[in-house]
């Protein structure tokens, strides 16, 4: 039994063990995780966004105090078998979860099969109740009990972390992360280095590029894609699209980078591995930032209070982005103005950040759009970075996500040493096309109608795409076609999210159909996924009658087009698991794609009305 006779092995459970390889919420080091459930079996219930009396930091060591006596007994036996088996003395830390009843103790490991085995046998001895005091006296069956748990951590291997330690990194890294527009901005880094003429390595939820070419498909947005750009010894840049699920399950899986991108922090992939809350879930993504290298950069969205407060637990230099002017508190701060646009303020104001270090805070930069330009602010400075017209993903300012992705970019380069004139050239020269930026806001012509293919996955994703569907549909002088949306999504979102995807949809678009995506139930049925969608149609206060279901992306894009042949009309597909079946349907249909820089003023006739400046 655990200790304190209330409880049974039903009500004390061992959710997991698992061996995090390189910087993760809790340490910025290889930590072993250990997940304990104590008491009944309860759901997590609350709000996205708590209050700040129900926030739970992740990351933050919980007194002893204020652990269960069951918790006591787990950390004793792992403090105890360490030392004796060489796995180092201190470290040893308990976190609380958001799931209810869940407590996770973590701690250092150096041998990856004797510290799980160690994790094992602590949670086995504190079942049975073994004292972890070495003067205790211990049972024949209890001593045995030892015995064999000590053979075992004795015969173990001792595989080391695969993290890559800084002394054995030569190249330069930049890691993106972000609920949203992580892959643009990681596509956009690349293009503008590639343009620059270096040699870049990138991983992307797409696969392993080298110098914009793939030479390995697939989601390699974990450690293991890292570890195989950072291996390799003819790159100039590694620029690593770093995705929550490979922080949460493994790591980051090196020790530092050179530059940290934040882009936003939105209701995606909450109620998995305990990640409940936009709190918590920013928790998880300000690793990315906290391993900056002191020297470098963190790059963080200023308009996203979650993500603008990360720059209290920094150690690096920070670069703030905003889709306004810069003239807010917290860019001013950052640049060095005192006040306004105009004053300039001093290079003083160092502080403590939330790892306990100093930093100069008016040492940083600000990214902001200007009368139609980016630029960088620097000090009292405004530097011009291009014109926005310019920028073809900003389609003429319509997609300001996209805006939003490029000052991020902008920021990343810079933070890497690319100066403004290679960060101007790669933003005028990336095309948001199916080859450089796949299923992100690619845009086709088929005779009056647009289509756009997008791989938005939550609420965010959908308005910002609805937005530049809105733009394009409204013609030179208000709405001239309507616009379908297609919307479908993984299995494995809340029931929140997936109402969510569909009211907005409901809202914003003249029709709405349903397309499933079975290849990514991720344990939901088919009919659940649905249901929830046609729910969230329903919250729209539209009719769900005439809302088509279709069972694969390509059937609903073919049977929409069909319908619409002939009528003016913008048609926005959510594509997650057909993208080139889809873009094959598009070429086979005659449909051309748009080239943004080329066709702006034909696709959205009313900028030609705006003054250009030369």
């Amino acid at each position: 039994m655990w200790p304190g006779p209330c409880y049974s092995r039903r009500t004390v459970r061992q959710v997991e063990i698992r061996l995090l390889e390189g910087p993760n919420v809790y340490r910025l080091e290889p930590v072993v995780k250990v997940e304990v459930a104590i008491g009944r079996r309860r759901t997590w219930y609350g709000q996205r966004a708590p209050g700040r009396h129900a926030l739970v930091h992740l990351g933050v060591d919980v007194p002893r105090r204020d652990w269960p006596a069951q918790i006591d007994a787990v950390v004793d036996w792992i403090r105890r078998l360490r030392v004796d088996h060489d796995e180092g003395r201190a470290g040893v830390v308990v976190h609380r979860s958001s799931d209810p009843g869940h407590w996770i103790v973590t701690f250092p490991w150096v041998g990856a099969e004797r510290a799980h085995t160690i994790a094992e046998a602590a949670l086995a001895l504190a079942e049975r109740d073994v004292s972890a005091a070495r003067r205790a006296r211990l049972t024949g069956a209890q001593e045995r009990l030892l015995q064999r748990w000590t053979e075992r951590i004795d015969a173990s291997r001792t595989t080391p972390p695969a993290w890559v330690r800084d002394a054995d990194r030569r190249l330069p890294a930049v890691s993106i992360t972000g609920t949203n527009g992580k892959s643009t901005v990681t596509r956009l880094v690349t293009h503008i280095f590639v343009k620059a003429g270096r040699r870049v390595g990138t991983t992307t939820s797409d696969g392993i590029l080298v110098n914009e070419r793939m030479v390995d498909p697939g989601d390699w947005t974990g450690p293991g894609g890292a570890w195989q750009i950072l291996a390799r010894s003819d790159l100039d840049v590694a620029v690593l699209e770093t995705a929550r699920g490979g922080l949460v399950l493994r790591g980051m899986g090196y020790e530092s980078n050179d530059v940290g991108v934040v882009t936003n922090v939105s209701s995606d992939h909450l109620d998995l591995q305990g990640i409940h809350t936009l709190p918590e879930l920013a928790e998880v993504k300000s690793t990315v930032v906290r391993v900056t290298k002191p020297d470098g950069w963190a790059v963080l969205n200023a308009d996203d209070p979650l993500v603008a407060a990360m720059a209290r637990r920094v150690r690096c230099r920070v670069a703030l982005f905003t889709l306004g002017d810069g003239d807010i508190a917290e860019v001013r701060r950052v640049v060095g103005e005192r006040r306004g646009r105009g004053g300039r303020g001093g290079r003083g104001g160092a502080r403590a950040g939330g790892d306990g270090r100093r930093r100069d805070e008016a040492n940083g930069r600000g990214y902001a759009v200007r009368d139609g330009w980016l630029v960088e602010l620097e000090g009292g400075e405004a530097h011009p970075i291009v014109e926005l017209g310019l920028v073809p993903i900003a389609i003429g300012g319509l997609a300001r996500h996209n805006v939003a992705n490029a000052l991020a970019a902008s920021a990343a380069a810079r933070g890497l040493g690319a100066t403004i004139d290679e960060v101007r050239e790669g933003l005028i020269d990336f095309r948001p096309d199916s080859e450089r930026s796949p299923g992100r806001l690619n845009l086709y012509r088929l005779g009056p109608r647009i289509v756009i293919v997008d791989f938005a996955h939550n609420e965010a994703g959908v308005a910002a795409v609805l937005d530049v569907a809105e733009g394009i549909a409204g013609g030179a002088a208000g709405r001239a076609a309507p616009i379908t949306a297609i919307v479908g999504t993984a299995g494995d979102r809340p029931d929140d999210t997936l109402r969510g995807v569909a009211r907005i949809a409901a809202e914003r678009a003249q029709r709405v159909a349903i397309k499933e995506t079975q290849k990514y139930l991720r344990g939901r049925s088919r009919q659940s996924v649905v249901g929830e969608l046609l729910a969230g149609v329903q919250a729209a206060g539209v009719s769900t009658t005439d809302v088509p279901i279709y069972e694969s992306e390509t059937a609903a894009l073919r049977a929409e087009l069909a319908d619409a042949t002939g009528k003016p009309r913008v048609i926005v597909l959510l594509c997650h698991e057909e993208r080139d079946e889809v873009f094959a349907l598009l070429k086979s249909l005659g449909a051309k794609p748009i080239d943004v820089a080329t066709e702006l003023t034909s696709l959205i006739p009313r900028l030609q009305e705006r003054p250009r400046r030369g």
